[in-house]
């Protein structure tokens, strides 16, 4: 049986951990059965092929008396590496442990430096050149996504032919939430091979502005680029907030979010039933999204509809000029315009010209490539979660389980003995749970050097004060998206109840993943507690097209909601203009 809560063993060569980045795809503890046999499981293996792939090091070069060395769980909080990481801004030529603490620390105060861990073998002149290659054959030399659009089309044929989890046996749902290993480990190996491209891709545009004398254009050049999946949700939504503000439908969403989905399942009206029939279509796709998705004990959107049906409820509420595909257009005519810039200057000389033209191409690329990665990965985890949950049914309907949730407080490991003999875990998934749950209350460290604090040294959730703003005193963060927005403040720490943003307020909250992306369409800025300009907040906000800051430290304990505020995206500043 293995630990619980899971501590795993710290590196002693590669000793520098963080929430960074990880925190916005895993805000909560991961569960048992999801460290065993579905993200952390096929993540970790996944990670180490990227690096390799990306010729920065070979296999050999991990930590052998340790089994995670990239993404450890410390009190079942996952953490990132950033040892490895900072040895990855070491060997890319271009690039420097600083510009890697810039992409994925953002601002944060308290980073241990570089200096403090470097090792001697951190230099490496053999694999410099390996990596300098990779660089310009498969970062700034590519044109394309083949690989990444093969994954996806692969992943909609599995779950256009997935069977009715209700005709299938005890054994072969277990079989089923086991059988995706081979497939996520490419899948995550190719979405890590994206974000370490797209990091890259996003320094190479800053160095170049910042040389030119135009740093204000870094951002600007990597807004509105297109075609990025994590948008579509959004827009799907907006088209669907607008054919409920039709009177038959806008009468049953006014009844409340609770219920509103067996109401318009039982409505009989056509524009109703057409209405519902749009909304099938966007949840069979879109089944998979949903707050911490990647935990497949989450609930998401197509298991619970009401998540969804609570964002659009806030869209239909905005204004049709609001459209996310108006916003997203103005970004990509300033982006044509910052780009024309660039161009203009370095109209005298070609082969720089022809640098920035192909960096430029290479920072939206693997923007979009990052985005699409992770939701085809996305969409294999709800592939684990649906066997799991149907499995959870039954041993509710036995009474071996409490609740369907208690399914993933087992490890994969447990799963026959389970099946052999459910009554026998009855009390040791209840304990589970208990203590899985009371996790939810401990702020994991945002960095973790060397040694890791004892659990019940962590600062509880609970216990936190806040030490509120005054008017005119300012946060300063990190410029995520540019542009200048005066609004009041919704400060919501789950994008689980979207009920209280209005259309235009600005959302300040502590960290997002790609489920709070639906909500920035209402809002009118974005403000996070962490994350860089390379974190899922910035990205977006520049496809949305609103003003966003990010490692905006303990903004969602410091700014009272409903403070009016203003938020200055290209320098970073959030400043409180009043508290009535």
């Amino acid at each position: 049986m293995a630990e619980w809560p899971i501590n795993d063993t710290v590196s002693k060569v590669f000793p520098l951990y963080s929430r960074a980045n990880v925190g916005e795809i895993f805000p909560d503890p991961i569960s048992p059965l999801n460290a065993s046999a579905g993200f952390q499981h096929n993540l970790e293996p996944g990670w180490r092929d990227a690096f390799v792939a990306c010729r920065v090091w070979n296999h050999d070069l991990y930590d052998a008396t340790v089994d995670k060395n990239i993404l450890p769980a410390f009190g079942s909080y996952l953490y990132i590496n950033m040892s490895l990481m900072r040895l990855f801004g070491v060997r890319v030529p271009g690039m420097s442990p600083e510009s890697v603490d810039l992409q994925y620390f953002g601002d944060m105060p308290g980073i241990p430096s570089y200096d403090s861990e470097k090792r001697d073998f951190d230099q490496d002149p053999a694999f410099e050149e390996t990596a300098g290659a990779w660089l310009l054959e498969e970062v700034i030399g590519a044109t394309g996504l083949p690989a990444y659009d093969a994954d996806r089309d692969e992943v909609l044929k599995l779950r256009a032919e997935r069977p009715d989890m209700t005709t299938l046996s005890d054994q072969q749902l277990r079989e089923r939430i086991c059988s995706f290993n081979p497939l996520l480990r490419r899948l995550f190996k190719h979405h890590i091979e994206a974000s370490l491209k797209s990091g890259v891709g996003l320094g190479a545009i800053a160095q170049v502005a910042a040389e030119l004398g135009k740093p204000e254009l870094a951002l600007t050049l990597v807004s509105g680029i297109g075609d990025v999946d994590s948008t579509v949700p959004s827009q799907r939504m907006w088209t669907l907030s607008r054919t409920a503000q039709a009177p038959e439908v806008a009468a049953l969403f006014d009844q409340g979010i609770d219920g509103l989905y067996q109401r318009l399942t039982d409505n009989n009206d056509p524009v109703v039933a057409a209405f519902r029939s749009d909304l099938d279509d966007f949840l069979a796709d879109w089944d998979f999204r949903g707050p911490a998705e990647w935990e497949i004990r989450a609930q998401t959107w197509g298991v619970k509809p009401e998540l969804a049906l609570g964002t659009i409820d806030r869209m239909r509420r905005v204004d049709d000029a609001e459209a996310p595909d108006g916003k997203n257009t103005i970004r990509a005519q300033e982006r044509e315009t910052a780009a024309a810039a660039i161009r203009e200057v370095l109209s005298a000389d070609p082969e720089a010209s022809a640098q920035f033209e192909a960096t430029l191409n290479a920072a939206a690329l693997w923007q979009r490539g990052r985005e699409r990665a992770r939701t085809t990965a996305a969409m294999v985890i709800h592939e684990i979660r649906l066997p799991a949950r149907e499995l959870g049914r039954r041993g509710v309907e036995s009474g071996a389980l409490d609740s369907i949730e208690q399914i993933f407080m087992l490890f994969a490991d447990e799963l026959d003995d389970y099946l052999g003999d459910p009554a026998r875990f009855t009390d040791i998934v209840r304990e589970r749970e208990r203590s899985y749950l009371e996790l939810f209350d401990f702020k994991p460290p945002f960095v973790v050097a060397r040694d890791v604090p004892a659990l019940d040294t962590w600062e509880r959730r609970s216990a936190a004060t806040n030490t509120a703003v005054t008017v005119g005193e300012t946060i300063t963060g990190v410029s995520g998206c540019t542009g200048t927005v005066r609004g009041r403040a919704r400060v919501l720490t789950t994008p689980d109840d979207p009920s209280a943003l209005e259309p235009g307020e600005i959302l300040v909250a502590p960290i997002t993943d790609p489920s709070w992306t639906p909500l920035f369409v209402a809002a009118s800025a974005v403000v996070v507690d962490v994350g860089a300009p390379f974190s899922h907040a910035a990205i977006v906000s520049r496809e949305i097209g609103i003003p966003c800051v990010v490692s905006a430290t303990d903004a969602t304990k410091r700014i009272p909601d409903g403070a009016l505020i203003e938020v200055d995206g290209a320098t970073g500043v959030v400043t409180v203009l009043d508290l009535d």
